[in-house]
């Protein structure tokens, strides 16, 4: 009885993390201009968060990308609208996309494809790293 019950729990846990492994190849690799939902690291500090983000570039080290935070950033230059109605449905305000910060993710941490990002924002992230490429780090 013991043996059927080990066995019947091993084809389980195998068949589930089938079902996960075909899900996530499913659902593709992020890649630039993507906006998925990803558990990112916190800036200072330990832990991270489930958060919408904006792919850059996938790197050795990991996947570059952009926080999106649903906070009023309209007094920070450093920060851009961004239409988060047209890849959340649930969201009930746009929301704004942290140029100045950009976060590297390892791949495993990335939960769903949201859409992309529209051409607006890509050419303001664009403009925004141009810009700041000449600067000295602080």
């Amino acid at each position: 009885m013991t043996d059927r019950w080990l066995w019947a729990v091993g084809v389980a846990v195998l068949l589930a993390a089938g079902w996960l492994l075909r899900r996530r190849w499913r659902a593709g690799r992020p890649s630039s201009g993507d906006i998925w939902w990803a558990d990112v690291p916190y800036a200072r500090g330990r832990g991270s968060k489930l958060r919408p983000c904006l792919v850059l570039r996938r790197g050795r080290d990991g996947i570059e990308v952009l926080k999106i935070t649903s906070q009023d950033k309209s007094h920070r230059r450093d920060h851009v609208l961004i239409p988060t109605r047209r890849w959340d449905a649930r969201a009930d305000h746009d929301s704004y996309l942290n140029l100045g910060e950009p976060i590297v993710v390892r791949p495993a941490a990335f939960q769903r494809r949201a859409g992309a990002a529209d051409l607006r924002t890509r050419r303001a992230v664009a403009r925004f790293r141009t810009r700041s490429a000449g600067r000295p780090a602080r």
